[in-house]
Parts: C-alpha cells; sequence; structure tokens
C-alpha cells in the first residue's frame, strides 16, 4: 500500500475525489459518476481512502476495503474548519484529506450492515413512537377545544376513549367521528410499536453484548440494542470516563486563563444511548426503585442535597462508566459490595 490518500466526497450520483501526498501535494482531482467511481476505485492501487461519516459512508467503507483499501470515516464537524472560502464537493474532498492528516484527528468506526440493520429497527420504532404522541397530543387539543381536559401521556388514552365513546355529552358528531379515527390510528400505531418492541427484546436475548448489558439495573432491551448498534468497540476509550464524555454526560468546560468554568452536560456524541441512559436511571430514581437504593450510599446522600434530574445524569455518567468497564472485562454486572467482596 502506497502513501497516497484519497478524499472522496459522496453523493448519489457524482463524487469527487481528491489524491494528495503524505506532504499534502496535490496528486490528482477527479469528478466520477457511481458506476466509475467504483470502477476507478476497483482497479487502483490500494491506497488510503477517507470518507466523510455520511449517509452510505459505511457501505462504501465496506466496499473500498474489500478492494484493498484503508478506509478512514470521519465525522462532519471536525472537517468543516478545513473547508477554503467557497464550499463546494471539490473544496469538500479536499478539506477531507487535509483534516484526516492531522496526527491528533479522531476517526468513526465502520459499521457492520448487522449493526446498521439493528439501528434502522431501534430508528424505525423511535419513529412510531414520535408519531403515536403527536397523533395523541392532536386528539388531546381537540377534546380540550371542546372544554374536555385529558392529562398528558398515552396511559390517559381510555380516559379519551370513554369520553368519546359518551354519546350523551356535547361532542359534535363531526368532532366525534374524527376523534374515533384518532383512536384508530393510535391503536394501530400501538400494535406497530408492540411489534417493533418483540423484534427488539428478541435480538437483545440473542446477543451475548445485550444479555450481558441487560444484567445491570436500569438497563433493559432497547438500551442495550441501542449501545450495540450505535457505540464504538470499547476498545476505542481509554477508560470509562472518556466512553462517558463521549455520550455527552459530562459538563460543558467554559474554562480560560486557568480558571475553570463548567456548564451542564455536553450533550455531545451519541444522543440515543445518552437520552436511553438517563430514562434508566430516572426509572431507578423514582419510588419503585428507591427501594433497592442502600441509605448509606452516594445515590441516597445525593438525593437529599440536589435535584432529582441532576442525580439522574450523575447516575446516568455512571452507568455508562460500568457499561465500559463490562464489556471491556467482559463481566456481567456485580452489585458494588459483591465487587468488592470478589
Amino acid at each position: 500500500m502506497n502513501d497516497t490518500m484519497i478524499g472522496v466526497d459522496l453523493a448519489k450520483s457524482v463524487f469527487q475525489l481528491h489524491a494528495a501526498s503524505p506532504t499534502g501535494q496535490v496528486l490528482f482531482r477527479k469528478k466520477l459518476s457511481r458506476p466509475a467511481f467504483t470502477k476507478f476505485m476497483a482497479e487502483h492501487p490500494p491506497v488510503t481512502v477517507v470518507l466523510e461519516a455520511c449517509g452510505s459512508a459505511h457501505h462504501w467503507a465496506r466496499e473500498l476495503a474489500r478492494y484493498g483499501h484503508e478506509v478512514k470515516l470521519i465525522a462532519a464537524q471536525y472537517v468543516r474548519p478545513f473547508v477554503k472560502r467557497q464550499k463546494n464537493d471539490a473544496a469538500d474532498a479536499e478539506a477531507i484529506v487535509i483534516a484526516a492528516q492531522r496526527p491528533e484527528m479522531r476517526f468513526v468506526e465502520t459499521k457492520t450492515a448487522e449493526q446498521q440493520a439493528r439501528a434502522m429497527l431501534f430508528r424505525a420504532r423511535v419513529r412510531l413512537v414520535r408519531q403515536r404522541t403527536e397523533l395523541v397530543n392532536m386528539l388531546r387539543a381537540f377534546l380540550y377545544e371542546l372544554g374536555h381536559v385529558v392529562p398528558q401521556g398515552v396511559h390517559h388514552l381510555p380516559r379519551i376513549a370513554n369520553i368519546v365513546g359518551d354519546r350523551d355529552n356535547d361532542l359534535p358528531e363531526i368532532a366525534r367521528m374524527e376523534c374515533d379515527d384518532l383512536l384508530e390510528q393510535i391503536a394501530a400505531m400501538t400494535g406497530r410499536i408492540a411489534t417493533s418492541d418483540r423484534r427488539i427484546k428478541a435480538l437483545a436475548g440473542q446477543a451475548d453484548i445485550a444479555r450481558r448489558l441487560q444484567t445491570m439495573p436500569g438497563v433493559g432491551p432497547l438500551t442495550a440494542l441501542a449501545v450495540e448498534a450505535f457505540a464504538p468497540p470499547m476498545e476505542n476509550f481509554k477508560c470509562g470516563r472518556d466512553f462517558a464524555a463521549w455520550l455527552g454526560l459530562v459538563p460543558k468546560q467554559h474554562s480560560s486563563g486557568g480558571k475553570e468554568r463548567l456548564g451542564r452536560v455536553s450533550k455531545a456524541g451519541q444522543s440515543d444511548i445518552r437520552q436511553l441512559l438517563i430514562m434508566g436511571a430516572m426509572s431507578r430514581l423514582n419510588w419503585m426503585g428507591r427501594k433497592s437504593i442502600s441509605d448509606t450510599s452516594w445515590l441516597a446522600s445525593m438525593l437529599t442535597r440536589k435535584p432529582r434530574m441532576l442525580v439522574a445524569i450523575a447516575l446516568a455518567n455512571k452507568m455508562a462508566r460500568m457499561i465500559w468497564a463490562m464489556l471491556t472485562n467482559q463481566e456481567d454486572y456485580r452489585t458494588p459490595a459483591t465487587a468488592i467482596a470478589a
């Protein structure tokens, strides 16, 4: 493999290539169609190919790796500072090469087709839940306009159904028909969500990683599948703190002049895993979960001094670090007392 580096700006039909030597000297620039790009890369001697981590990037990374190339994916936010003046495909391809040549640059791990398929299942479920929430809110808004106030939450749907089904109230017939139609759509959406949940639970039971993660309190099949689908290999992180920082569960820094200023959580990195970990942490802090919290633990101490959401984020950070330790050491979750005894 020679030292040439080729940056590729991906698109649906037209691909822009920029090749450079290790010293930055431009070797060639090409604009190729999709079939021509495939043929060119298949016939080209093995080189380092850098792609922006965007749509279809993981597919092309796998394809180019089959041709013998070393493929690297780089996040779009790391490429943007290297774009010179005018933004176009040629400038983007050049910026990709310049960014990739930085010795401290971080790259994105290539996903397998199986990982992408599981991510699609997860995203489809998120979309279904969001659409159902929109329908429920629309239904509540319709009833509110006619004087019927219903609290938030899907679990109040039976109450809404009773209002719509009551022929003795003052609902106009047209409004009643529209509400019935919305209820039918919500029921169909709920059935599709239940089907997705069964698929996710089945997949989470098959994979060893997902099974191991579910031994931790606050981590269910959905969170376990999200970690397996979206998180890179734990070997990419030096310690659990790095993984928690990648998830955006650390304070955002505004430090200068040697004075440290910490703000709210950074919310950088993978948002799906972060949200699920916070939700799992909140489930441990509710009135049912508190029964399993020891009065002498740091969690109980924080709950007496800090707001519950802040404690949940701190617990989610700790859960992220424990996930890193479990997957790195290939161990199931152990309670702190058991871990100390071992």
